[in-house]
Parts: structure tokens; sequence; C-alpha cells
């Protein structure tokens, strides 16, 4: 079919590509392209598909079936030499940069200059800057990635792809560590590289953004293209459909908060890194029953180590947490749960789960030691199993039995296991770390309405998410960490994006 007269040519096609792993077809002779200056989004719940098809665009996996093409032409990629010699540049969810060397330094890895026999870093030095001017990144050659913001360290890796000529640029989730600001930045930096003839794979799962962002938006679900479209064409409620299979609740319903008498009580918390620096320097807060108070800030201030400490997985260095009146001793997460505490881990691999126990048993790890899970020192497997097949239908979890080891469910699922366990046994407070990390747009719904009822039924909730929207949507309470401290309070009704953004960066 020819393209109308305006439209720009294609600078990048895949062709029916086609990966399998054992049990599982990836990608089903998927087809999409890429024209010269746009950005072209790439949506879809986890296990979509996304992640498998730029891996084999970069190189990182070969294709079962299916062709690429170059500005019309085939190519061959067998790793992600090729695709930078090619020109195709992928900036990673997780940066691959060194924290003690230099940005030069950093972009200049694998690609050294000598002058004789010794390093140039000079011309490198030069020609960053000159990059950086021409498409309006702003970035010191001779800073240090470990005292860069994680906004200033993304650009850094979008400038080490331009500094290895990219002209295809992927972009995975690039806007998960940002703040409000960092991301509007972020925006204005891609509209610059998109009219300086570079064209951009955008793949994120936040539907506000990919409205804003792109140029077209195609959607995978289960491996397939399912459709594509535009942000003129189609809205966020459209999207989540298309992803999900279903119409989906994006916003969350709740009504006013009761708040009662406190439950948890965190005082004048000191809690250390495992590098042994400050992770958590002197906090203070409380959460009611009957509300749910959020704590917002960008990953790495603070707020692991504190909802580690708060559930007795880290030993504070001096403060005390409190639980009803009763100080919870350190290091010692059964008194936590004893004391009527749920807890949803950040790092569920870590904290919670056991990848090799039957997903039965991981359903019962908070509670298999009481009634009707035991009798005197004997376990009731019955009682077990008939709890998992519940759970199982209540929550959704995609999974062959109840006997599948925990560890061969996918991401997402064995996300709702860990959610399904902990609100299924009785509790006067919910701590929930990174609750919807990993799971898809359905599910989101389903866990956000969850936590809402869980608050109505009286108990505190205490909600740590590096999702903005997800603060923004659910707490009646924000506060703000930066550098270990809380740097700010907001009521949940009258907050704005924008003011809790500049909080996140430490401007109060």
């Amino acid at each position: 079919m020819t393209q109308p007269p305006d439209t720009p040519a294609i600078a990048l096609e895949m062709r029916g590509m086609t990966k399998r792993f054992p049990g599982v077809l990836a990608n089903d002779r998927i087809s999409f392209d890429l024209r010269l200056g746009e950005i072209h989004a790439l949506l879809g719940e986890n296990g979509a598909g996304k992640s498998t098809l730029m891996n084999l665009l970069y190189g990182l996996y070969p294709p079962d079936s299916g062709e690429i093409l170059l500005n019309g032409k085939a190519i061959h990629i067998h790793g992600p030499r090729d695709a930078i010699d090619l020109g195709i540049g992928m900036v990673h969810q997780h940066f691959m940069l060194v924290p003690p060397l230099t940005v030069t330094e950093n972009i200049m890895l694998g690609m050294e200059e000598t002058r004789g026999l010794l390093l140039d870093a000079v011309r490198p030095a030069a020609r960053i800057r000159e990059i950086a001017d021409r498409y309006g990144l702003e970035i010191d050659p001779d800073a240090k990635i470990k005292d860069l913001s994680v906004g200033l360290q993304q650009r850094v890796e979008i400038v080490k792809a331009l500094y290895r000529n990219a002209r295809v640029l992927v972009l995975d989730e690039p806007t998960a560590v940002l703040t409000p600001q960092e991301v509007d930045a972020l925006f204005v930096t891609l509209r610059t590289l998109v009219s300086q003839g570079v064209s951009i794979i955008f793949i994120s799962h936040k539907l506000k953004e990919v409205m804003a962002i792109a140029n077209r938006i195609t959607v995978l679900r289960q491996g397939k293209v399912v459709g594509s479209t535009t942000p003129a064409e189609a809205d966020e409620a459209k999207l989540a459909s298309m992803m999900v299979g279903r119409p989906v609740l994006l916003t969350v319903e709740k009504g006013p908060a009761t708040p009662a008498a406190t439950v948890l009580d965190v005082h004048d918390l000191r809690v250390m890194s495992d590098r042994r620096s400050v992770a958590v320097n002197g906090v203070n807060f409380h959460v009611r029953a009957g509300e749910i108070v959020g704590i917002a800030g960008v990953e790495g201030n603070g707020q692991s180590e504190l909802v580690e400490a708060i559930t007795g997985l880290r030993a504070p260095a001096s403060g005390t947490v409190s639980i009803d009146g009763v100080e919870m001793p350190h290091e010692n997460p059964r008194a936590v749960i004893m004391a009527g505490a749920s807890h949803i881990p950040e790092d569920r691999h870590k904290f919670g789960m056991v990848k090799d126990y039957p997903l039965s048993t991981n359903l019962v790890l908070s509670s298999f030691d009481r009634p009707p899970f035991t009798h005197g020192f004997l376990l009731d497997q019955a009682a077990i199993d008939e709890n998992a097949r519940k759970l199982v239908k209540e929550f959704d979890i995609r999974t062959p039995d109840e006997q599948t080891a925990m560890g061969s469910l996918s991401g997402g699922n064995q996300q709702k296991s860990v959610v399904a366990r902990e609100f299924s046994r009785p509790m006067k407070l919910l701590i929930a770390a990174q609750p919807t990390r990993g799971v898809d747009v359905g599910s989101i719904e389903f866990i956000h309405r969850r936590i809402v009822e869980a608050r109505d039924a009286g108990n505190a909730v205490l909600l740590v998410s590096a999702e903005l929207d997800e603060i923004m949507s659910l707490s009646d309470r924000i506060l703000v960490m930066f550098k270990g401290q809380i740097v700010g309070e907001r009521d949940g009704e009258t907050a704005t994006r924008s003011d809790v953004g500049l909080l996140m960066m430490g401007k109060t």
C-alpha cells in the first residue's frame, strides 16, 4: 500500500518476528514499524512480549523467524555490537553506568581514544559537549556518575547512545524513577531528538505519558499485536482495554477517610544502609486506623530501609516502631506479624516467597502455624489446599494448579500471590511497598480496590510506591522522603503533582 505523500519514510521495520522459550510463545509473528523522526510507543501488560521484541532488535536474543529492515534494507543483528554499529541504541530501565567514573569515562567505555600510548579524554569530552548542545542535553563531562541525580544519569545514557551515532533509540520504561519535573524535561529532550531526525521506540505502562508523548501507539497482548492507534484516536480507557482485553476502571473510587486511633507510630527512626551510611535519618510519623498514608519519593531515598525497619527485617540504629502502643522488638518480623501487620514487600523474591515451595504453601507462609492450617503440631494439608483454591480464584492467579512451584509463575502472578496471602488473614495494619510492581493494568485496578477496602474496614494502611499516580490517587495523607528524611506532608485531596514532585527533588 502506498503511503500518503506527507507520511515520513519507514526507518525501521520488523516483520513476522517470532520467538519461543520453553513453554512460552513470547512473540507470535509480530510486525512493527518505526517512521523517521517519530515516537512510537509500545504498550502491553507484563509478559505481553514487549521486552522480548526489543531484545530481538538489540541482538540479545536470536529470532526463531522474521526479518528486520533498516531504511528498507534487510539486516542481521547477532549481538548488541551489531545493533550499535547499525545506529540502534537502547536505554535500559536500569542504567548501565559505573558510578565512580566520570560522564566522559562512562560514555567512551568500549570506544576509548588514545593519543600515543595515553588515553585521550579531551576529544571525547568535546564531542559530548557538542552532542549535549545540539540536543539540549546539558551535562558536565567531568562530573562523576555517583554525584548525579537519576534524571541526569538517564541523560548520560541518552548521550552515550547518541555518541555511538544512534538514529534509532529504544527507551525501556524511561520514566520509572523520575520525578514529574524530570519527566517533563525528558519529554522536551525527546521532542528535540525527533526534530533532529532521531526515531524513538518508547516502552511504557504509563498511559498518561504515552498519550502525551507518542505519535503512534502499538499494543501487544499475549505475544501478538492487538492494534495500533494514535493519541488523537484513543484515550486511556481504550488503551487499557486493548492491553487487558476488557474494560478497566482507571480511577480509584474512594470516599473520605475517617481516621481513628493511631495504629503505627514511628519515632525518631534512624536506619543504616547495607553500606553503613545513614539511609533513614530521624524520621517521625504515624498512621491511624481508617486512613492511607502514602510515602512518595524517588527510589533510593531511604524508603526501602524504612519499611524494612518497620517490619522487623532490619535493625534500626536508634528510634522506635510501635503498633497499637506496643514497641516492636528489633529484627523480629514474627513479632510484627503477631501484632497484626500484613506486609507486601518491595522485593518479593527476597522477602515475600520461597520459590521452590508450591503456591499453596506460599499462600500460608504468614499463618501456617495457626488454625485452620494447623492442629497442634500437625499441618492440615487439606485446609492449606482449600485456601489456595479459594485465593487463586479470588485473586485471579494464573497457575497450572495450586501445587506449582511459586518460582515457576510469572512475575505478575507471583506478586498477586503475595498480595492474596497478605490480604487474606486478619490484620489491623497493612504495609504495602510497591504493591502493584510487575502486575498488569487489570490487576492494578483490583489491588487498588482492595487497599481502599482495607482502609474502609478500619485498618491503618502505609503505602510506599515509586508510582506517583498511585500515591496521589490512593493516599489520604502524603509524606515525601528525600535523602532519608521526611521533607514534607500534604493532604491527599489537595496535593498537586507539581508540588509533590518538587518535594521529591528536595525543594521545599
